[in-house]
């Protein structure tokens, strides 16, 4: 499917061309400005009534867009440690609420828990919902390769970090890829009973990109390298709880 993002032109067959300004690719509804009109109007992209300005089709029903950018930057990440950039990870876990999935690249030292954080290298797709972009001067729809040009562009100093060798970690991802793009992405994130620790490290959860999308049936995904261990303790700082009668527990 083409881009759909704020300021795609489409062509609706009541009011002629208009202008998308706001998104949401999770439910398929836009709100779009036709002509002079002031007010914008709310469409749902899944009736026959919006077509892209050429005439194309919109089959959000049939062939959504990925609402979330996890795949593709699981793509690019995999292009840049091709190229020499093999310090470069990204790290994907879920939002409270499970609707939504954060992201976050860092360079440098491979450390899961410590990660360095810079303007532009993290996001959710929660903001990738209304707005298709990563966040460093990319625009929507763009390949792989124009993804990193952004990128280069935006942050050089930061890329430059990652140059050096992580081979376990490249080949680990390399296979991650292969079992996964371009539908799927993986999450890191281990859920606990109260806190105990894990006795076996389950398979790394994996979540569809697009609304049509099977469950994953393909091979488990092992813990990327440095992973095992990180888990292994409960935690050592409890949680004050407050109860009713307002006297605090210890857990």
């Amino acid at each position: 499917m083409k881009t759909l993002a704020p300021g795609t032109v489409i062509f609706h067959r009541h009011r002629g061309y208009g202008v998308i300004t706001a998104v949401n690719l999770l439910t398929g509804w836009i709100a779009a400005r036709f002509g002079s009109e002031a007010r914008t109007l709310d469409l749902n992209l899944s009736t026959d009534a919006v077509q892209f300005a050429d005439g194309a089709a919109i089959l959000f029903r049939r062939a959504p867009p990925d609402r979330m950018p996890h795949a593709r930057l699981m793509a690019m990440v995999r292009a840049l440690h091709g190229a020499g950039y093999q310090r470069l990870y990204l790290y994907a876990w879920p939002k409270p609420s499970g609707l939504h999935w954060r992201w976050h690249l860092f360079t440098g030292q491979r450390d899961w828990m410590q990660r360095p954080w810079r303007e532009g290298w993290y996001g959710s797709g929660a903001d990738y919902n209304v707005n298709p972009v990563m966040g460093w001067g990319d625009t929507p729809g763009a390949t792989t390769e124009e993804l990193i040009d952004a990128l280069a562009r935006f942050d050089p100093q930061g890329l430059a970090q990652a140059l050096g060798r992580d081979d376990d970690h490249t080949a680990w991802f390399g296979q991650v890829c292969d079992a996964l793009l371009p539908g799927y992405m993986y999450s890191l994130d281990m859920q606990r009973v109260d806190g105990a620790p894990l006795q076996e490290m389950p398979p790394v959860p994996v979540i569809p990109v697009r609304a049509t999308l099977a469950p994953y049936a393909g091979p488990a995904i092992a813990w990327p390298p440095g992973w095992a261990g990180l888990w292994s303790k409960v935690h050592a700082m409890p949680t004050p709880a407050i109860t009713l009668t307002g006297v605090q527990e210890i857990r």
